[in-house]
């Protein structure tokens, strides 16, 4: 079975065009609610590496230049392996979901990553579940869960233990950055979620769409502002290429199926991976073990994480 046909299957039970807030359990047949979990968590664990690959691969100086390979060589290859074009409202709805998911939120988190230390950074994205379970109250109507919220908050102190060192600057430029891009990935997932996929057409080929929105919006002002980088070696193209197909075309096609199999505060709350994968490739490649404090924080952030896919059941009260 080719790829393309492997990620079309992930559209069993397609949706139209409008998703509810909450996935119906035949949503959620095949893999089930905890094989969904765990594909959808892939995409924030390979995020993790962008950190590392930004510092050590890229050329510095060039957020623009990085944000457009990763997002219109891919979404060019999804096109191509999809077949799929939008129509109707997906034209625009493509272009704010790129701009959201991927045009704004790629050059902030690079820009973030090059003014910031990666913990610092890595914590300001962690803000994002917050702001989806927030914003899925005033999207998606959804009922403000104060389990998720805690847990997110949780989650948050927990990632800031584990990759914030007691040398970390802060950088005003990276901290608004930082901020801006989990704001922006953040309406960009609720977005998602609202409005679905249309009927019959795969995560892939909303991936491609977005991707490639996305890459069209960046060119002229990567070319303009930060211009080709010189001295491009092998190791940076290896980074592009990775960030490009793994961390672009895989991550945001299992990503966008997970959004709409399962509930989008959970969905975001798996985020918090992504954090943590940076600080452990961080502490591997400078070979320090991780401390009492940063373990503990590991440990709440990956219990955040894991009670966030959970939902207490609410206790009835018989009048």
């Amino acid at each position: 079975m080719s790829w393309t046909h492997q990620c079309s299957a992930l559209d069993d039970g397609d949706m139209t065009n409008t998703i509810a807030p909450s996935p119906s359990p035949s949503a959620q047949r095949g893999l089930g609610r905890r094989g969904w979990t765990a594909l959808t968590a892939l995409a924030p664990a390979v995020w993790g590496t962008t950190y590392i690959v930004t510092t050590e691969l890229l050329p510095a100086g060039h957020p623009l230049v990085a944000a457009l390979m990763r997002s219109l060589p891919a979404g060019l290859i999804a096109l191509a392996l999809s077949r799929r074009l939008p129509s109707g409202s997906w034209w625009w709805r493509s272009l704010v979901l790129g701009i959201l998911n991927m045009g704004a939120f790629f050059p902030l988190l690079f820009l973030s990553a090059q003014h910031l230390p990666g913990g610092v950074a890595a914590t300001l994205g962690a803000a994002q579940p917050i702001a989806v379970a927030v914003l899925a109250v005033i999207v998606l109507r959804e009922r403000l869960s104060a389990w998720r919220v805690s847990w997110g908050l949780v989650g948050l102190v927990g990632v800031a233990l584990v990759v914030i060192g007691p040398g970390a600057g802060f950088d005003a430029v990276g901290i608004l950055a930082g901020l801006g891009g989990a704001l922006s990935m953040g309406v960009g997932v609720v977005l998602a979620k609202k409005w679905g996929r249309p009927e019959g057409v795969g995560p892939m080929a909303v991936a491609g769409w977005q991707l490639t929105a996305a890459g069209l919006v960046l060119l002229v002002p990567a070319l303009l502002i930060d211009g080709v980088p010189s001295g491009i070696d092998g190791a940076a193209v290896a980074g592009y290429l990775w960030l490009g197909l793994v961390g672009g075309l895989l991550s945001y096609t299992v990503w966008f199926a997970g959004i709409g199999r399962l509930p989008v505060t959970s969905t975001a709350l798996l985020g918090l991976l992504s954090p943590l994968v940076a600080a452990a490739l961080g502490a591997l490649l400078a070979g320090e073990a991780l401390s009492p404090v940063q373990l503990l924080g590991f440990a709440a952030a990956l219990a955040a994480m894991l009670a966030g896919q959970l939902t207490p059941r609410r206790r009835s009260t018989e009048r």
